[in-house]
């Protein structure tokens, strides 16, 4: 069986991931739903847990959500990480530039060089695009990253002028990363649904999302202050699949 939660899953945050997923384990048991012992930390490809036919947990991102993942799997529920500006469940992309760069608004990186984590990211790449076109402002794609923070790195080293960040992600390296003071958000794109949970399909979510709900309203507070979790929602599937769905980057 399998459980992860990878998707703001770092060194920092690894002990309250644990300790969530030992109270949802728990409850889950009590229920009589089998459930592994322990989380999977660092795994290399998350494609393989998401699809796995033994699943009982994961967290995955909007955008493989609504391209690969619905109807192959079960949505469980949205956590709240109370993202200033957003609905309960709902977070958005900040866009980060250099500190010491001059230009004041988006529009003056008109034709900079982005970097993103991935073609499937929907903070990192479709979120962004479909803003800034909305503004008539184009970015030039220059790197693939990988990961949030490391397309912040790449900002912060002058090999990319702006990169678009997960909201939560980007609070996670505020507090934690060094280099997070060389950075600052000029601008932030407009809320969509957050990073759901889900499992395998044919699971009872109403199940799964009591766990979660009941672990999460557990946690300690300096978990919760780590995490910044602040419960669970139930975001329709239909919201996330209505998310607009920009082409790839074309480099």
């Amino acid at each position: 069986m399998i459980a992860s939660l990878p998707m703001y899953d770092r060194a920092e945050t690894a002990g309250a991931n644990d300790r969530l997923w030992a109270a949802i384990r728990d409850r889950l048991r009590a229920r009589g739903i089998e459930a592994p012992a322990a989380l999977i930390h660092g795994a290399p490809d998350l494609w393989p847990h998401w699809t796995a036919p033994d699943l009982v947990l994961s967290q995955t991102c909007g955008y493989p959500f609504r391209s690969r993942l619905h109807g192959q799997v079960t949505l469980v529920g949205t956590p709240d990480y109370g993202v200033e500006g957003c609905d309960p469940g709902f977070y958005r992309s900040v866009f980060v530039v250099r500190t010491d760069d001059p230009r004041s608004t988006l529009a003056g990186f008109e034709g900079a060089r982005l970097a993103w984590n991935d073609d499937l990211s929907q903070s990192g790449w479709a979120g962004p695009q479909t803003y800034l076109a909305n503004l008539g402002i184009h970015l030039t794609p220059a790197l693939r990253t990988g990961g949030h923070k490391l397309s912040a790195i790449a900002v912060s080293e002058g090999r990319a002028d702006i990169a678009a960040l997960d909201a939560v992600t980007w609070r996670l390296i505020q507090r934690f990363d060094g280099f997070a003071p060389s950075l600052r958000v000029i601008a932030a794109t407009d809320p969509s649904p957050g990073l759901p949970f889900i499992s395998r399909k044919g699971m009872d979510a109403d199940a799964l999302l009591d766990a979660i709900a009941d672990a999460i309203a557990g946690m300690q507070d300096e978990d919760r202050q780590v995490t910044g979790l602040r419960g669970i929602v139930r975001i329709p599937a239909d919201r996330y699949l209505a998310v607009p769905t920009p082409p790839p980057p074309a480099l």
